[in-house]
């Protein structure tokens, strides 16, 4: 068995609802995932599977889910080591023990280009940063604005499919898949 982390983009259902988090753990546990754990109420998965591609993985979540919930979501799948690595190369390290709720990682289910990442680093503040970092999209918001322009410019016509967790929410996934 291999363990996994699930990220779903959202958990609106539509007006006035959301996705319980015992409702989506049944619906994995249905799909004969083991060892199924939620963190928080934002659409986090950790479970264990027998090895399957991460392709399989989301199709079988994502069709899961539209057949739950009436609606499809995109969900990008992880195994433990990939998110491991993913937290373990953060790049702001320093910002996320002032702020770890500022920092923030767009987890891509494809690798962002090189060359696309200067496009959305346009639309950095001056004391916002953001670094590509094996594919995902690793940004410091500013504690002095409300509202950033990084949010509208990482929809996913322009950067692909993709799902923003904080780094507080990282690195409590990653602990989950050690345990």
């Amino acid at each position: 068995m291999r363990t996994y982390v699930a990220l779903l983009y959202s958990i609106t259902l539509g007006e006035g609802r959301r996705v319980v988090m015992s409702d989506l753990k049944a619906m994995a546990e249905g799909l004969g995932l083991k060892n199924v754990r939620t963190l928080l109420a934002t659409g986090n998965l950790v479970f264990e599977s027998e090895k399957i591609s991460v392709a399989g993985l989301e199709e079988r979540l994502e069709s899961a889910f539209e057949q739950t919930f009436g609606r499809h979501v995109d969900i990008i799948v992880r195994a433990a080591g990939d998110w491991c690595k993913l937290a373990n190369g953060n790049p702001f390290p320093s910002e996320s023990v002032e702020a770890g709720d500022q920092v923030v990682v767009r987890v891509m289910r494809k690798p962002v280009a090189e060359d696309a990442i200067s496009g959305f680093q346009a639309y950095a503040a001056v004391d916002e940063k953001v670094l590509l970092v094996g594919g995902d999209i690793w940004v410091v918001f500013s504690r002095e604005r409300p509202s950033s322009r990084l949010l509208a410019a990482a929809n996913h016509k322009r950067m692909g499919i993709g799902t923003s967790r904080n780094w507080n929410t990282v690195r409590k996934l990653a602990e989950m898949t050690r345990a």
